[in-house]
């Protein structure tokens, strides 16, 4: 009977989809299929959406894409860090050298600061991305007041 050994099996899994990303970012940067990620076109998620955009109305928007796209490198650039420590424990662990059992120690520290950083960073990501929409529906909300001034009990005018 053959078995697979879960460690070996978890590390390919994860090899692969990590790098998955990537991969598809040098394909379709190098068939000229990618979009750059902006506040103007797609959601800046690589979901490929085209959205023409006027640069007056949607200039403000830039610097908040600029901030949310920031904070998503440093998160993954943590993970990718993580990733390459994980696969350390693991080769340390399958070597089954007391040495390197050792230094999983410190490793497995390294990845639990990492996984602090991920949380702060994902923290202050909600906060810049809250305080992006209350400005966004303040600038929206003024607007809208500006143009029903005669609505005087505050509702929104029917379209």
């Amino acid at each position: 009977m053959t078995t697979i050994d879960s460690s070996s099996a978890a590390e390919s899994s994860m090899d692969k989809s990590s790098n998955d990303h990537q991969l598809r970012f040098h394909d379709e940067k190098k068939n000229g299929t990618y979009n750059e990620r902006r506040g103007c076109g797609g959601n800046g998620f690589g979901d490929g959406d085209d959205v023409n955009c006027d640069d007056d109305a949607e200039g403000g928007d830039m610097g908040a894409w600029e901030t949310l796209s920031k904070s998503f490198r440093q998160v993954q650039t943590v993970l990718d860090q993580n990733r390459a420590l994980i696969q350390q424990v693991n080769e340390n662990h399958q070597s089954k050298i007391p040495d390197n059992l050792t230094k999983n120690v410190a490793l497995i520290r390294e990845i639990n600061g990492n996984i602090s950083k991920v949380i702060s960073l994902y923290s202050d990501l909600s906060t810049n991305f809250t305080n992006i929409v209350h400005q966004r529906r303040g600038m929206t909300s003024k607007n809208n007041g500006n143009a029903n001034s005669n609505n005087s009990k505050g509702e929104y005018a029917k379209a």
